[in-house]
């Protein structure tokens, strides 16, 4: 049986659930309503109004670093950065880092004083447990090293939901949704309406487009990686003369062709 990583572009559209970063991103960015209830459920906590951001920077853009798939959020008090991460990439904590600095930044920018910047969530829901404790939810905001007691009261907070141990939580409707992003199960009425909303996301034929050529970059992109790798193996094993330009093609999937290319330039080099 193919895993995702094989599977086509479409067999991933068709099987795609609210844990896919796309269908997550789409379903929130376009549900203002749905994203406010959300961050009320995982936050616990009242919110007045949200204004998602104001344009849509979040497409698919060939000129770009990256793709960010992130939902970002606001109101005259509190700035929401919320993501769906269905797999450990080994550098979620670095990239809490990043948005925490991006919201504070927009609100910089926007003339806002240091002690009015807005009270900040950074949200990953995370399919893995990326800490690997067991717990349904890890919280940080900054403390004191000498002493615990002390927060520095800097009103930015960091929060990652593990829907792996989604029964660890003690709220139900927290519970509800993360046991909808780990096995597809709807049990409460926010998880039904969440549900919904991405069987109509799949029936949109732009974002579906769309879906497709994140999925055609992401594969180009992780090939051009791969052929980068398996060159610079050829090259330490050329400088180490133990194997054969045959043998090195072989071993590292290059063309022959390739390999004696770059047995050249080791040898200009040398």
């Amino acid at each position: 049986m193919k895993n995702n990583m094989e599977l086509s572009p479409e067999k991933k559209w068709e099987q795609a659930t609210i844990a896919n970063n796309f269908i997550f991103y789409k379903v929130m960015r376009h549900n203002p309503d749905v994203c406010k209830e959300l961050l009320e459920i995982l936050l616990e906590m009242e919110i007045d109004h949200i204004e998602m951001r104001g344009e849509e920077t979040v497409d698919i853009d060939f000129e770009s670093k990256g793709i960010r798939l992130d939902v970002y959020a606001k109101n005259n008090t509190h700035a929401f950065n919320l993501e769906m991460q269905a797999s450990d990439t080994n550098e979620l904590p670095e990239r809490t880092r990043y948005y925490q600095s991006a919201l504070d930044l927009d609100d910089l920018n926007a003339g806002t004083d240091y002690k009015d910047l807005k009270t900040s969530y950074i949200i990953f829901i995370c399919v893995p447990d990326i800490f690997g404790k067991g717990l349904g939810k890890y919280t940080f905001e900054n403390t004191c090293i000498e002493d615990s007691n002390i927060k520095l009261k800097d009103r930015a907070y960091k929060y990652f939901f593990i829907a792996k141990n989604y029964d660890k939580l003690l709220d139900v409707e927290q519970k509800a949704f993360l046991r909808l992003v780990i096995s597809n199960e709807s049990t409460s009425l926010f998880a039904d309406k969440v549900s919904k909303l991405v069987d109509n996301a799949k029936q949109n034929t732009q974002w579906r487009k769309q879906f497709m050529d994140f999925q055609h970059y992401m594969s180009q992109s992780f090939r051009e990686g791969k052929e980068e790798k398996a060159v610079e193996a050829a090259i330490n094993l050329l400088k180490m003369n133990k194997l054969s330009p045959e043998e090195i093609a072989q071993a590292q999937g290059l063309p022959l062709e390739k390999v004696l290319e770059l047995q050249k330039e080791v040898l200009v080099n040398a």
